[in-house]
Formats: C-alpha cells, sequence, structure tokens
C-alpha cells in the first residue's frame, strides 16, 4: 500500500520527466518553424490559435474554470504581455529564417539578463555585484556570438539582431508577468494567447494577409506538430509539471531547451558555430544560470 510520501515522491519524479520532455521539445521548435511556407506573423497567429483551442480541450477536460472577475482586473496587463508573446514569436521565427538554431537560440536567452538590470530598477530591488557581474559575463558572450558571425552575407548578423529583438520582448513577457498577481499558470497562458490572436489578427491582415492554402502535406503537418504539439501540449505538460517541482529545480531544468536546440543545429542540422560562439553560449548560458540558481550577496 503507497503511502502519502511514495505518492509525493512519484508525482515529483513523473513532474520532472514532464518537466525535461517539455523543455527538450521546446528545443526542437526551430527545425519545424522552417518548414512553414508562410510569413513569421500568419505562423505566430496559427500557433497561437491551434495552441489556445488545445489548452481549451484542456481546461475543461479537467474541469478548471478562469476567474473572469480575476481577469478583467489584470485586462491591461494581459493585453500587453499577450502582444509581447506575439511580437517575441514573429522575432524568433525571423531569426530562425536568417541565421543558425543555435545562434538564433542563445541570442533569445539573452532574456534573463535583461530582466536582471530591469527588475531592479522596476521593483526597487538592490542590484547586487553578483548580479553585475554576471550581466557584464553574459553581455560579452553575446558579443562574441554576433562579432563572430558571417557579416559578409549580412545574413546571419540580421538573424542574431531579430533574436536579440526577440529577447528584449520576452524579457517584457517576464516582466509583465510579475505584474500579473490575481491569474497564474496555465489560465494566466490562455488568456495571453487570447490577447496575442486579438493582436496578430489585423497585423496579419494589414502585411501579408493569410496564405494557408499555400501550404503543402509537410507544411501542414508541421503547422500542427508547432501549435498542437510544441504549444498546446507542452505548455499544458509545462505548468503541469510546476505545480510539483521546486523554483529553482524548474529554473535548471529549463536550461535543456537551448542545450537541444545547439545540439540539433550543430549535430543533425549541421550548422556551423565557431570555437568563440560556442564559448559565448556558454557564457550567457552558464552566467545566467549562476545568477539564478545562487543567492545574491
Amino acid at each position: 500500500m503507497k503511502t502519502s510520501t511514495d505518492t509525493t515522491i512519484t508525482k515529483h519524479k513523473n513532474a520532472k520527466a514532464m518537466m525535461i520532455a517539455s523543455m527538450a521539445i521546446f528545443g526542437t521548435l526551430g527545425i519545424f518553424t522552417r518548414n512553414i511556407a508562410v510569413t513569421s506573423g500568419e505562423l505566430a497567429l496559427y500557433r497561437a490559435v491551434l495552441a489556445i483551442s488545445l489548452i481549451a480541450v484542456y481546461l475543461v477536460c479537467t474541469k478548471q474554470n478562469i476567474n473572469l472577475k480575476a481577469s478583467k482586473k489584470e485586462l491591461v496587463l494581459l493585453l500587453f504581455s499577450g502582444a509581447a508573446i506575439g511580437i517575441n514569436w514573429i522575432l524568433l521565427f525571423e531569426a530562425y529564417k536568417y541565421t543558425t538554431i543555435s545562434s538564433a537560440t542563445l541570442s533569445y536567452y539573452f532574456a534573463p539578463v535583461i530582466v536582471t538590470v530591469i527588475c531592479p530598477i522596476l521593483f526597487h530591488e538592490k542590484l547586487t555585484g553578483k548580479q553585475i557581474f554576471c550581466f557584464i559575463m553574459s553581455t560579452l558572450g553575446l558579443i562574441m556570438i554576433t562579432g563572430t558571425s558571417n557579416i559578409r552575407d549580412k545574413r546571419d548578423f540580421i538573424g542574431i539582431l531579430f533574436g536579440i529583438s526577440a529577447a528584449i520582448f520576452y524579457a517584457a513577457v517576464i516582466i509583465l508577468n510579475k505584474f500579473i498577481r490575481n491569474i497564474d499558470g496555465i489560465h494566466r497562458t490562455f488568456l495571453q494567447f487570447l490577447s496575442a490572436i486579438i493582436i496578430l489578427v489585423p497585423y496579419v491582415l494589414l502585411t501579408s494577409g493569410i496564405h494557408l492554402g499555400n501550404l503543402d502535406i509537410k507544411g501542414w503537418g508541421n503547422l500542427l506538430i508547432v501549435g498542437l504539439f510544441h504549444t498546446g501540449i507542452t505548455y499544458c505538460m509545462y505548468f503541469s509539471s510546476l505545480k510539483e517541482l521546486a523554483g529553482q529545480e524548474a529554473s535548471i531544468l529549463s536550461y535543456i531547451d537551448p542545450l537541444v536546440a545547439v545540439l540539433i543545429s550543430v549535430l543533425i542540422l549541421g550548422e556551423t558555430m565557431s570555437i568563440a560562439q560556442a564559448i559565448g553560449g556558454v557564457l550567457i548560458l552558464g552566467f545566467t544560470l549562476w545568477n539564478e540558481l545562487t543567492p545574491h550577496n
């Protein structure tokens, strides 16, 4: 007969497995987005629509109700954070088109560094010496990635700039989420995706238009994978696992995402990565992780 301790251990193991799986899946995103022949704006819209549809099914099946009264209080923040998510996706998808998946991903993971610098200003927190050191070393890593890009055709450099721009909006999402106090987890994600759709629909109609009819079977398959699997299912797994994991453990496991992306880029796709760029990536991920996981003195 299982004791409460055994049940807790089992839940923790399952949550850890779900977190590892979801982060590994997130790391493969770039492979699939490259095979979808629509604009980045369209892809962001379709991703949000497919994901929110699946999350809605998940909420119904698990009998979860969204607190609409609480959501009204956070309406402006939800709209802005949803818009930031949509823009962040567009810029990240553009980064995948212009540069290697590893460079795009490592540039994107500069977001936590931005948050480290901005939060003390917004929340009147003390910026410690260790945080400043981590910021300097992570910035050095970003310079190493950017400075060694292929400037001759400029595509690699432009892609990295798109990755950094995506990181800025990703950082905005993280910071805005700190102000949203009445809604959490998958409920907040559902409302943010809904807000993203509200923003993305007019943007797509006014810019590229709808081109779903141009997709072949491969394109449709990849789109469904990105929207339903990479976003809908994986976000449900991610938030389910967070309920059973400590914040520090979740932070450590989240770095599986960029590591998988880099491994796929180099080992499977055969994309080149210079020694300087590899060192730059280690600096960004290493010092960002160190800053998050150890106490500030």
